[in-house]
């Protein structure tokens, strides 16, 4: 994911920074435990889009 793109997108929700999870292709916020999908190298920035963290999921990058 382009490193310029990562540093202007914000969560829709809260406005906080995101986290590029590379692995999973999804850019996470920490503050909302929402996992924003990345299709075909572009961020799908809806909430109705994101997927809800799970209490035990691990919120790292990578």
């Amino acid at each position: 994911m382009d490193r310029k793109l990562l540093d202007i997108l914000v969560c829709p929700v809260c406005k906080g920074k995101l986290h590029y999870a590379k692995k999973a292709s999804e850019l996470i916020c920490r503050v909302d435990r929402l996992a924003y999908p990345i299709r075909d190298d572009i961020p799908v920035m809806l909430e109705e889009e994101a997927r809800k963290l799970a209490a035990d999921e691990a919120i790292g990058e990578g």
